[in-house]
């Protein structure tokens, strides 16, 4: 089977590229009319600049979206042209002049491999950039204040230092019954108690008030007291009062970090794993859905180009929704992130291969 260019190969990878961006196009402007009508009073009444709107929240927002419904736009472009190729025959065309099947898949996997690896750099890199400055825009002008109190903290903040709080103020930084231990080897070194303290963003530290320090020096103890104390401790108000949504705006590397340092504290970052997860996962669906709308749509049949692209759109909304019923699985205990995010991409695997089997050869 000869893998050379053909001009039916070029003619394909022109449709299926092009088709796929002018339906993002399409549905990007759509969608920014829909959220400006709904957001226009917040911009109003908070007087958000044109500017910020324009380039740090839309143009920001446009990368966002385009990753989150990516396989949708891929299912739509793929069954769209293709089922219009066999409607005017052409399909036929191919297949009667000794192009086998498998091999008219070819130029479909090149325009799926440049989608792959656009929406896999988006995932990684780009997006999680723009989401900063989105994220930043959305904390100022859209969102309410950050008022959330966090109760019964106890994390592991480096090797053998272990930092625990009762009750955590986000409005003022305020922290209650502020503990501090440091061993080695499993055993007791140092221990900070503090009745309250309150993180400092301008010089980084925790400020301590009415605290006592217990260090143990061989069989010796030795306490002293303090009215206030200034203490640096890898951890900040800042990583405490960081919503779910901040984990978006973390690249690859800074990601991998986050999860690292939470294995290490001891605390579950189930949604940043799954993110780092669907981050290639999703992306990689576009091989398994191009596959499908080929085997689909390269069919003439009643009903015309309409039918395939409803059965088309219906079976992408399900790869969606299976994928927001994957985190409900993580909740529940049912699934592990790695689980969770590569199941849709099996089960849909599958379907593929049950629908290339029955595709006209």
């Amino acid at each position: 089977m000869k893998l050379g260019l053909k001009t039916i190969d070029r003619y394909i990878i022109r449709k299926f590229i092009g088709t796929y961006f002018f339906a993002i196009l399409l549905i990007i402007c759509i969608v920014i009319i829909f959220d400006i009508s709904e957001k226009i009073d917040d911009f109003v009444s908070k007087k958000a600049p044109l500017d910020k709107i324009i380039f740090d929240y839309y143009l920001n927002f446009i990368p966002f979206f385009l990753n989150a419904f990516s396989s949708l736009f891929v299912f739509i472009a793929v069954i769209f042209f293709t089922s219009k190729m066999a409607y005017n025959t052409e399909i036929i065309a191919i297949l009667s002049n000794g192009t086998g099947f498998l091999r008219m898949l070819f130029p479909y996997f090149i325009s799926a491999s440049i989608i792959f690896t656009f929406s896999l750099t988006l995932n990684h890199f780009i997006i999680p950039q723009a989401n900063k400055v989105r994220l930043a825009f959305e904390d100022q002008y859209i969102n309410k204040p950050y008022r959330k109190q966090s109760l019964n903290l106890h994390l592991q903040v480096e090797p053998g230092i272990y930092l625990y709080i009762s009750n955590f103020f986000h409005y003022n930084n305020r922290a209650e019954n502020f503990s501090l231990e440091r061993f080695e080897k499993n055993r007791l070194q140092s221990k900070l108690v503090s009745e309250h303290a309150t993180w400092d963003t301008t010089s980084g530290k925790w400020n301590l008030h009415n605290c006592f320090i217990r260090d143990i020096q061989d069989s010796a103890e030795i306490i002293s007291a303090h009215q206030q104390l200034d203490t640096m401790v890898n951890f900040s108000a800042e990583e405490l009062r960081q919503r779910d949504s901040k984990i978006m705006a973390m690249n690859y590397f800074e990601l991998s970090q986050f999860i690292k340092e939470q294995k290490m504290r001891g605390v579950k970052s189930t949604a940043a794993v799954l993110e780092q997860y669907n981050r290639t996962s999703i992306p990689f669906s576009v091989f398994i859905l191009t596959l499908i709308g080929v085997s689909l749509s390269s069919r003439k049949v009643r009903g015309g180009i309409g039918l395939q692209i409803g059965a088309g759109i219906a079976l992408s909304f399900t790869y969606i929704l299976l994928l927001r019923f994957s985190e409900v699985f993580i909740q529940v205990g049912l699934a592990t992130p790695p689980t969770a995010a590569w199941l849709p991409n099996l089960l849909f695997l599958i379907i593929a291969i049950m629908l290339y089997r029955t595709a006209p050869k």
